[in-house]
């Protein structure tokens, strides 16, 4: 559905090219600070305008409409607004008959009866990853003095990001990438073993990221390679620091003291200015398909901060099942 979390709990609503979308967070603790500013930073990392990134520029400003009082949080839910207000609707207009292949054109139109918003993209759209950060932005609070850190570490498989996407731009195609977030300061024992291991949750609410198309942890898929004896991480301390960090900061499904490291994959940007072949769904025939309108280039440059956003409410929830709030355990 649209909701995630048991006690830190967002709900996600809205459409790329409907009249506003946003989040409601229930669950937060009361007391915390937050103001209009507090999402500045991270949603400037997240906007369009660099290198590789659409033309698409909305302002973003969040509208705190409840849950806030005298800048601080009440314990109630608190919602937040953002109007959409530069759409180019028509770009879209042919595409409820000729689905755009890799986008969610296809299911979205048998799933909900045609009834779906496929003006760019509708719900399905990484718009609405802007309501995540807002989400990422108020659990970065809730689990203070644990910090989170993202980057783009490759795009196109290539480490020079910056020329890997000049030479995208050039071939008027797009590119994927990887991203690595790794979070330090985090206490034993977060997660549960089995189904609410922490990979688990982790990956559940990344895969909430439209693009995404692989994780791994620590050593990740590089493991199948190694041996026991090199993939085992020697505790060196009483906390549980270890030598090695093979295990990306989790045993057994459970936090071990160590920094959470684990990596994504971005899948390159559906639409791209090459010409394409589809199924005309009116007429049953192959068309080539050249898709018009304002695109990302790579759109992992623009990831590392929703990575952020879903790491902090996931970890968030987990503070909070363990009874830990902001400034110490209850």
């Amino acid at each position: 559905m649209n909701s995630y979390g048991r006690i830190f709990r967002i709900s996600i609503f809205g459409e790329s090219h409907g009249f506003s979308i946003g989040i409601v967070v229930d669950g937060c603790p009361p007391g915390i600070p937050l103001l209009t500013d507090d999402f500045t930073q991270d949603f400037s990392r997240r906007k369009s305008g660099a290198k590789g990134t659409t033309l698409r520029h909305e302002e973003d400003i969040p509208e705190i409409v409840s849950g806030v009082f005298n800048n601080k949080t009440t314990g109630a839910p608190i919602a937040i607004l953002f109007k959409n207000t530069n759409m180019r609707s028509h770009d879209y207009s042919g595409f409820k008959e000729v689905p755009r292949p890799g986008h969610a054109d296809f299911v979205a139109m048998r799933k909900f009866d045609g009834y779906n918003d496929y003006r760019g993209g509708g719900h399905f759209s990484g718009r609405l990853t802007l309501a995540l950060v807002a989400a990422g932005v108020i659990a970065k609070k809730v689990i203070q003095p644990v910090q989170i850190n993202a980057r783009l570490v490759e795009a196109g498989g290539n480490t020079d990001i910056e020329k890997a996407i000049d030479q995208a731009t050039k071939q008027k195609d797009s590119i994927g990438g990887i991203v690595e977030c790794i979070t330090t300061k985090v206490p034993v024992g977060l997660g549960e073993p089995f189904f609410d291991s922490v990979e688990s949750i982790i990956s559940h609410l990344v895969f909430s990221i439209p693009a995404i198309k692989g994780i791994e942890f620590g050593a990740g898929f590089a493991a199948a390679a190694m041996k026991g004896s090199e993939h085992n991480d020697p505790v060196i301390s009483k906390d549980g620091k270890t030598a090695t960090n093979h295990s990306g900061g989790i045993n057994g499904g459970i936090t071990n003291g160590n920094d959470i490291v684990f990596r994504v994959v971005v899948k390159p940007t559906s639409s791209t200015h090459q010409k394409q072949r589809t199924i005309n769904l009116k007429t049953g025939e192959m068309v080539d398909l050249e898709i018009e309108g304002r695109h990302d280039t790579c759109i992992a440059s623009r990831v590392p901060v929703i990575v952020e956003a879903v790491a902090a409410i996931v970890l968030a929830d987990l503070f909070l099942l363990e009874h830990r709030v902001a400034g110490g355990v209850k």
